[in-house]
């Protein structure tokens, strides 16, 4: 029970993943917290979860006090700011980063921006962990697979990341660090499934990149299924990552349309897009081992070489274009996260 009476530190956690996190960890499947912290710069968005968690739909700014009293306890900062992120960390045992800046074209556009958020953040938490001698016990660094051989900023300020992170672990050497890399989320802020709804609504057309384009799919409690394996199992300077089935995105396009007479229309690759996603790149396969129903990429760094040896799980990179769904697989697993448009309730609710 890894989070029982621990401390735990979101950051940027008013956003999809940080609120399924938040969700999971409130059900104590792996131990009552005694605190969960989230901690963000967005206060609209704070003031919104905040109300979801006390059951109230309208609330002025009373429902603020008694804020450092509750489980679930907001704070306003930024990982940008080492003093706003210091003084989060006081006491707390185990940090979830999901903050980053994500979107692809944003980060083309503000790379500076990018790398303020993705890589400055990161640096921020471990220098506090380290200058004030803080016992965090782990820190899980959250990646993507435009991590693995970047094409696009936010691809390469998400690599550093990972490196940030996993050093960290010689100069900070009472805290685990840790790392999970995973490709799209399905219903996550910005992924394709919302704007295919909101294109389907509107009467299309349906816009597609590439025909051939590929993704790997897995929901948001999916992600979080790769975090808690990691929290439990990883070693110091280990990647997690999932084993996930991947689609052709115009078939996802396809199957969401069901009888609708929509048009698709392929309107080209976008500054900074991958045809197909990797999550294991070619020379990260000869470090990949399987833990349970995940891949670890072990650290390339001596000093964090498990001794153990350990037979490679794969020969190659790991691509969303080997082993994509047929249009019937992916119908059933469409079905089975509730991510057809007369689902989209939930979905809605998730991005609030």
């Amino acid at each position: 029970m890894k989070l029982k009476d621990k401390n735990i530190l979101i950051t940027g956690g008013t956003g999809s993943l940080g609120k399924t996190l938040t969700n999971r960890i409130l059900t104590d499947e792996m131990g009552r917290p005694k605190k969960v912290i989230i901690f963000s710069r967005d206060e609209a968005k704070q003031h919104e979860m905040r109300l979801e968690y006390k059951n109230r739909t309208f609330a002025t700014d009373e429902i603020i006090y008694h804020n450092f009293e509750e489980l679930v306890e907001f704070r306003i900062g930024d990982v940008r700011d080492f003093h706003s992120i210091a003084s989060a960390l006081k006491d707390v045992d185990i940090v979830f980063n999901t903050a980053a800046l994500k979107q692809v074209p944003s980060c083309e556009y503000f790379p500076y921006e990018a790398v303020q958020t993705n890589i400055k953040g990161p640096e921020n938490i471990i220098r506090a962990i380290r200058e004030n001698n803080l016992s965090v016990d782990t820190v899980v660094g959250i990646s993507t697979d435009k991590a693995c051989k970047p094409v696009n900023v936010m691809g390469m300020t998400k690599a550093i990341q990972e490196r940030v992170f996993i050093t960290a672990n010689l100069t900070c050497q009472n805290t685990r660090f840790i790392c999970v890399r995973y490709g799209n989320v399905l219903a996550s802020r910005g992924s394709v499934i919302p704007l295919f709804h909101s294109q389907i609504r509107s009467g299309g057309p349906i816009t597609i990149t590439t025909e051939n384009m590929t993704r790997f799919l897995l929901s948001l409690n999916d992600a979080v299924d790769v975090i808690f394996a990691a929290v439990q199992t990883a070693n110091r300077g280990e990647t997690y990552i999932p084993r996930v089935p991947s689609a052709i995105v115009l078939d996802i396009a396809k199957v969401l349309i069901e009888d609708r007479n929509i048009p698709i229309d392929i309107i080209g690759i976008r500054p900074g897009e991958k045809t197909h996603e990797i999550l294991i790149s070619e020379e990260e396969s000869n470090y990949t081992v399987i833990r349970d129903k995940f891949y670890s990429i072990k650290s390339i760094l001596p000093e964090l070489i498990d001794k153990k040896s350990e037979k490679t799980a794969i020969k190659d990179e790991y691509s969303s274009r080997d082993n994509v769904m047929s249009i019937g697989q992916l119908k059933k697993y469409i079905k089975k996260n509730k991510l057809f448009l007369s689902d989209n309730n939930e979905i809605e609710e998730l991005l609030r």
